[in-house]
């Protein structure tokens, strides 16, 4: 069979992802499972150096033990280690350990975790520790009494794939750390068992993970609650203050009580967002494992719908609540600050009222200034022009009263000088 992943279809260029996204589905295959089995599974919270390091740390380990090391970049890795088995996984925030172990059907959940040799001892923790399963696969006996394994008052116990096989767990982490489950084989063959088992782990990691929204929404809600309650205060504040300078200081205070939320919706909403999409995990690896009522136990659907539907319906809420607040939020400080600039306006529209009264008083006295200053000067000019006439009259020059020459001399120098202030205003840009 050709591969498509080496070859084109009458030569044609490939998209430069077309590989990884035909291969995608192909990625984590289940592995078969054969009864009886017991696996430990582990997640550890990791961000991208952490994730880098586990894996650095993980091929060492399986160059050690003479087995193939993950590829670099690789995101999954399975590896045979003598009668157990290593499945690796590295995920967006996390990472998984799955080790299979011989079992034997003697009972179940026998021996003790603190007795089972698996390599998790020998490898550094890649992150915060988050989830331990310990899942018990058997062929199906006399295990009526669940309740005596399990804490009855959170025991779910179910048919699934199809009444190939009964699973049961109480949810519940024992002393040891680990959550028990056990599935009792009906009818399964090692593919379905490995399909199942891995379903049922991802479940349980996929559930823990959904949950981790739950504290983020404990630690924001009296934060979310203390800025309903300032925003209610503001806003009736609005309605009982008036001058800009109030509306000033509600602004400042809106203006800072948006930012806080704004810091807090963006280091939540990864989180409610990733607790979202788990959820929808949880349920379709529900879907797919095909449960059915058995012995009167709740099922495992039922079961987290009664206890973890609540939690997720938390984080919605709060997120949701955070969302409106925000649109609330936005829309009363555009009407403070629409207030504001009504404020602004009409504070602008007197202060350009009072300055166009001030020109007019600044114009009328400059021409107040102006008149005086033509006078003066003409009463200067004429002053000097009598001088000349009594010179000229006592020289001979002139024939006429020195007197009646000096009056006929004054509308000459007024219209003289009115005209010399009249191009000089006109020189510096003024008024004719």
């Amino acid at each position: 069979m050709s591969n498509t992943h080496d070859s084109e279809p009458h030569g044609l260029v490939p998209h430069p992802e077309r590989g990884a996204i035909l291969g995608e589905i192909h990625a984590r295959p289940f592995a078969p499972v054969e009864t009886p089995r017991r696996l430990l599974h582990f997640a550890f919270l990791t961000d991208s150096t952490q994730a880098a390091a586990d894996r650095e740390a993980l091929m060492r380990f399986c160059n050690e033990r003479g087995a193939a090391p993950p590829l670099d970049g690789a995101k999954h890795h399975r590896v045979r280690l003598g009668e157990a088995s290593l499945r690796w996984e590295q995920h967006s925030e996390f990472t998984t350990y799955s080790w299979e172990l011989p079992a034997s059907a003697a009972a179940p959940f026998q021996p003790a975790t603190g007795v089972l040799a698996h390599g998790m001892a020998a490898l550094p923790q890649p992150g915060p520790h988050l989830v331990s399963v310990d899942l018990h696969l058997l062929p199906d006996g006399d295990f009526s009494g669940l309740d005596a394994i399990f804490d009855a008052a959170s025991l779910a116990a179910c048919l699934v794939d199809n009444g190939g096989a009964i699973a049961a767990t109480d949810f519940r982490a024992g002393a040891d750390g680990f959550v028990r489950i056990l599935l009792l084989d009906r009818a399964l063959t090692p593919s379905r068992a490995g399909a199942l088992t891995q379903r049922l782990l991802e479940i349980e990691t996929y559930r823990t993970l959904a949950l981790l929204g739950l504290p983020e929404s404990w630690r924001i809600g009296p934060s979310v609650r203390r800025t309903e309650e300032t925003l209610v205060r503001i806003v009736s504040t609005m309605t009982a203050t008036n001058g800009l300078a109030a509306d000033h200081a509600l602004l400042d205070e809106m203006t800072a009580l948006a930012a806080r939320l704004e810091s807090e919706a963006a280091s939540s909403n990864y989180r409610f967002g990733a607790s979202r999409a788990y959820d929808t995990i949880v349920q379709q690896r529900l879907l797919a494992i095909g449960e059915q009522p058995f012995a009167g136990w709740p099922t495992i659907t039922a079961f987290l719908a009664r206890r973890m539907a609540p939690a997720m319906r938390t984080c919605q809420m709060l997120q949701e609540r955070q969302g409106d607040l925000a649109t609330r939020l936005a829309r009363a400080a555009n009407l403070l600050r629409t207030r504001v600039d009504v404020a602004l306006e009409q504070q602008n529209r007197d202060l350009l009222g009072a300055m166009n009264d001030r020109a007019r008083m600044q114009l009328r006295l400059q021409q107040t200034v102006e008149g005086l200053s033509v006078a003066a000067i003409a009463y200067y000019v004429v002053s000097l022009f009598g001088y000349i006439a009594k010179g000229a009259k006592d020289s001979g020059w002139l024939r006429m009263e020195p007197g009646l020459a000096t009056a006929l001399f004054v509308p000459v120098a007024l219209l003289g000088v009115w005209a010399a202030v009249r191009r000089i205003r006109r020189g510096n840009g003024g008024e004719d």
